[in-house]
C-alpha cells in the first residue's frame, strides 16, 4: 500500500492570535540564541561538535543574503520545534507517553532529539554568523505554530520540513558559488550542514518504519519556495524584523477545496477532516499514485488558461499540467480548480514533491524558473 501525504500550510494557522502555552519562549534555558561562552560549550558538547572556525564571507550578493536570512529563519524555527518536541517527550505530554513512542527506547530517544535540537542551534548561530560577517543584522526568533498533537505526527512533520531544507540548502550553495572568491569556500560549510540535516531526515524516516533515504536524487527547492512554506508557520506580526525585510517574494495561498484526495476516481470515505491547526491530511490508495487534486484559492490574478500547476520532483525538469474544472465564486472572491498529479507517468521521485501555481503553461527550465513565475503555493506532497 502506498501512502500519499499532503501538507497544506494554511493561512488560518498563520493568523493565530495566540501561541500554544507549550511553545518555547526565547531565550531558551541554554541561552540560545545568544548563549554565553559556557552555555555555548555545553550546546556544542550535546550537539557532538563545534562551530566552524573557517573565515566567513564579508561580501555577498543580495540574492545570497536573502537566502541566508531565510536559512537563519528556518533554523530558528527548527530549534523551537525540537525544543517543544523534547519537552513534550520528557514530560510525557498527551500523545507523547511511553505507549505513543513505543517501541522506541525513551532514554535513547530523548538523547537523540536533544542532539538534534542542539545541532540546529549551532546551524542557526552559524547562519547568523554568515550574515553578521557580511554586515547584515542577525535574524531574531519569531513566535511559531506547530502541528504537534502527537509523537508520530511530530516526527512526520519534522521529516517534511527537513525535506524542504534539504532542497533549499543546495540553492544557497549555488548562490555562494556564483559569488566566487572567498565566499565559495563556504559552499563546503553549507554542504556539511546539508549532510547533518540528511542524517536527521534518515532518523525521522526510520522512526516511521520507512526506508532511511526516500530516493536516489532528492527534490530541489529555492529560497522563495521555502520562505512561502515557512511564513505560514510563523505567528502573524510576531517577528522582531518584518518578514518583508528578507527580500524574497511572498505568494498567495494555495489550499485544498476539501479534505478529500481524489486518486483515479477513488475517494477515501474514512478520511477524517483535520483540525484547522493541523496543516495536512493523509490518504492511501493501493492501486496507483496517479490522481487529480482539488484546489481552492482566495483569488487568482491570471485567467486559468494562462496558469498551470507545476510539480518539482527529484532532479527532473519541472512538470506543468493544465488547470481543469475551473470555477469562480460570485464576485470573483475565490476560485476552485483541479489538476492532474501524474506521478508514475512523469517518473516522479518518492519523498518530497512540490506543487506551485505558476503563470504560463511551461516548459519551465528549473526550480528557479518556477519560482520566478509563481503565483500561489507551495503545496508539499510526500510519497512514501
Amino acid at each position: 500500500m502506498r501512502l500519499i501525504t499532503l501538507f497544506v500550510f494554511a493561512a488560518a494557522v498563520v493568523a493565530a492570535p495566540a501561541i500554544d502555552p507549550g511553545v518555547p519562549r526565547f531565550p531558551l534555558p541554554d541561552g540560545f540564541p545568544t548563549p554565553n561562552p559556557d552555555q555555548l560549550a555545553e550546546i556544542q558538547r550535546l550537539a557532538g561538535g563545534t562551530l566552524p572556525n573557517q573565515p566567513l564571507p564579508t561580501n555577498l550578493s543580495q540574492d545570497a543574503i536573502a537566502t541566508l536570512k531565510l536559512l537563519a529563519h528556518n533554523e530558528l524555527y527548527e530549534v523551537a520545534f525540537f525544543a517543544e518536541l523534547l519537552t513534550n517527550i520528557t514530560t510525557a505530554a498527551p500523545g507523547y507517553g511511553a505507549n505513543d513512542t513505543a517501541p522506541l527506547d525513551r532514554l535513547l530517544l530523548v538523547r537523540q532529539i536533544e542532539a538534534i535540537k542542539n545541532q540546529e542551534e549551532l546551524h542557526a548561530i552559524a547562519a547568523n554568523a554568515f550574515l553578521v560577517s557580511a554586515k547584515q543584522e542577525p535574524i531574531k526568533p519569531c513566535q511559531y505554530t506547530f502541528p504537534l498533537s502527537n509523537f508520530q505526527n511530530a516526527i512526520l512533520f519534522a521529516q517534511v520540513f527537513t525535506d524542504l531544507a534539504l532542497g533549499t540548502i543546495p540553492a544557497v550553495q549555488l548562490l555562494f558559488a556564483r559569488n566566487g572568491g572567498p565566499a565559495s569556500r563556504n559552499v563546503i560549510t553549507l554542504g556539511s550542514i546539508l549532510g547533518s540535516e540528511a542524517q536527521q531526515d534518515g532518523f525521522f524516516r526510520s522512526t516511521q518504519r520507512k526506508n532511511p533515504s526516500a530516493a536516489p536524487f532528492l527534490t530541489g527547492s529555492t529560497g522563495a519556495i521555502a520562505f512561502n512554506a515557512l511564513r505560514k508557520l510563523i505567528v502573524k506580526d510576531s517577528c522582531p524584523q518584518p518578514l518583508s525585510s528578507i527580500g524574497l517574494p511572498e505568494w498567495g495561498d494555495l489550499d485544498y477545496f476539501s479534505a478529500q484526495l481524489f486518486i483515479n476516481n477513488y475517494i477515501d470515505s474514512e478520511l477524517a477532516i483535520p483540525e484547522p491547526s493541523w496543516p495536512y491530511w493523509i490518504s492511501s490508495n493501493p492501486q496507483s499514485k496517479n490522481g487529480t487534486f482539488s484546489f481552492f484559492v482566495a483569488g487568482l490574478s491570471a485567467a486559468p488558461n494562462e496558469s498551470s500547476i507545476v510539480y518539482l520532483s527529484g532532479q527532473n525538469k519541472p512538470v506543468a499540467v493544465p488547470i481543469t474544472k475551473y470555477l469562480r465564486s460570485p464576485g470573483d472572491a475565490s476560485a476552485t480548480f483541479k489538476a492532474e498529479f501524474p506521478f508514475e507517468k512523469e517518473g516522479f521521485a518518492n519523498g518530497l514533491t512540490i506543487a506551485i501555481l505558476a503563470r504560463g503553461l511551461g516548459p519551465f527550465a528549473d526550480a528557479e524558473a518556477v519560482s520566478a513565475a509563481a503565483q500561489l503555493g507551495p503545496v508539499v506532497i510526500e510519497i512514501h
